[in-house]
């Protein structure tokens, strides 16, 4: 099923890593440090195996990836998360579009973000990136039970939008971003920043932001 046009929706939604913010460079640097503290090589394998998806998931990854015993493996999110912060500090790029996506939209209808990143994270990166006071909503990881690729963020993010998910446009760029927001009932359009993301379950595919811009 296609979406329908960009246009016709009462909300955008913004995931933010990858997607609206360029800091999967960041959490790349983040995990290979992590990796070489732990004897070990951070592999475009072990990329694809975690982007997008939520910290409990990644550290059960990182723990049995670096031969650790499952329950150090929330420590070793924190070590990465704690990397992650300082880096984010210093400076954040937004994607191909995105900023003047942003620009487009804001005030001509309701802006949110949802984010499977905890929100001290998030809240480093919008401040770096001057994005502070953007988005109507914003719902992190910290906010929900269950992160992505359960459909628990974007409904608390139609509930505080006080909007019925199919009247919101959900932007993603991950597997698990997709599948959450197709579960809690959004459109989702896809931008994949990787080759090899499986968003075939997106409403329709597109390899920039900057196509959307147009369209609204």
């Amino acid at each position: 099923m296609r979406a329908d046009p960009p246009h016709r929706y009462r909300a955008v939604v913004f995931d933010m890593d990858g997607l609206l913010l360029d800091t999967e460079v960041v959490w790349q640097a983040a995990e290979e440090q992590l990796f070489a503290a732990h004897g070990t090589v951070f592999t475009r394998e072990d990329k694809m195996a975690v982007i997008g998806t939520s910290f409990d998931l990644t550290a059960r990854y990182f723990a049995e990836r670096l031969g650790q015993p499952p329950e150090q493996g929330p420590a070793l999110v924190e070590e990465m998360v704690l990397a992650m912060y300082d880096a984010l500090q210093v400076e954040v790029a937004g994607r191909p579009g995105a900023l003047e996506l942003v620009a487009r939209l804001r005030g001509r209808l309701p802006l949110a973000l949802a984010s499977n990143s905890p929100r001290r994270l998030v809240d480093a990166a919008l401040a770096t990136a001057r994005l502070t006071d953007v988005f109507d909503v914003i719902v992190t990881s910290d906010d929900v039970a269950l992160s992505k690729p359960a459909p628990d963020i974007y409904l608390l993010v139609c509930q505080r939008l006080g909007l019925e998910p199919a009247h919101v446009l959900a932007l993603e760029d991950s597997a698990a971003g997709v599948a959450s927001a197709k579960a809690a009932g959004l459109a989702c359009i896809a931008v994949p920043q990787f080759a090899e993301t499986d968003v075939a379950a997106a409403d329709r595919v597109i390899d920039s932001l900057e196509e959307l811009i147009p369209e609204f």
